[in-house]
């Protein structure tokens, strides 16, 4: 599963998501009612919902984390060279200095 941006979460909260799912897969397993997981993991019947419906779909793999959206664009000699010309400043670029 994936979130915007990270979904803004450090790495133990996408692990502790991911649990929740996880353990949601094993209750699917086992048939039990969306409602009952729901309220077993305090979480709202919507999110039991989706995830059941990518369980059906691709398994317990489909409820994993996948991490980050993308990897970065630019390689480290890029962005060391980006970060140089940064520091250089908008006059040495043509623009206005702010």
């Amino acid at each position: 599963m994936r979130y915007a941006q990270g979904g803004g979460f450090t790495a133990a909260e996408q692990q502790r998501r991911e649990r929740l799912r996880l353990d949601a897969a094993e209750s699917f397993a086992h048939g039990d009612t969306t409602a009952a997981v729901a309220r077993r993991l305090r979480v709202s019947l919507r999110s039991v919902e989706r995830w059941r419906r990518s369980w059906r779909q691709g398994g317990t793999r489909a409820l994993r984390s996948t991490g980050p959206p993308s990897l970065p664009k630019l390689s480290d000699a890029q962005f060391a060279r980006l970060e140089s010309d940064l520091q250089q400043g908008p006059l040495a670029w043509g623009f206005a200095d702010g």
